[in-house]
């Protein structure tokens, strides 16, 4: 059958001549891990969970891994830009890498196992 990852095909958009192009998306990539924090953990108590996701993600992305890895979907979606900060660890300088995190709301009744 198919190999593990799983790729979606959407449209998305149209050429100088009109023509449909088809670009391809890993789906795997969208949702880089669940964030487990305090705030996130008593978040998902009211439906609301937390994915850290790809810098170049938007919502529709977001929904459709969601759809396809835990079989619900999303009301709403609500992304945030993680902000870069400046660190010193051990009398060094260096800096913490931001990037996003996505907040994904689900209907009352629905969960998402986070294992």
């Amino acid at each position: 059958m198919a190999d593990k990852k799983e790729t979606l095909n959407i449209k998305s958009g149209k050429t100088k001549d009109n023509n449909i192009v088809n670009t391809t998306f890993n789906l795997e990539r969208v949702l880089v891990n669940p964030r487990v924090t305090e705030k996130a953990t008593i978040a998902s108590e009211r439906d609301v969970y937390v994915f850290d996701v790809a810098k170049d993600s938007n919502k529709f992305k977001i929904k459709e891994a969601i759809e396809f890895f835990y079989k619900v979907t999303p009301v709403k979606i609500n992304i945030v830009t993680v902000p870069a900060k400046n660190i010193i660890y051990r009398g060094k300088k260096g800096v913490k890498s931001g990037g996003k995190k996505a907040y994904v709301y689900l209907k009352e009744g629905d969960k998402i196992n986070i294992v």
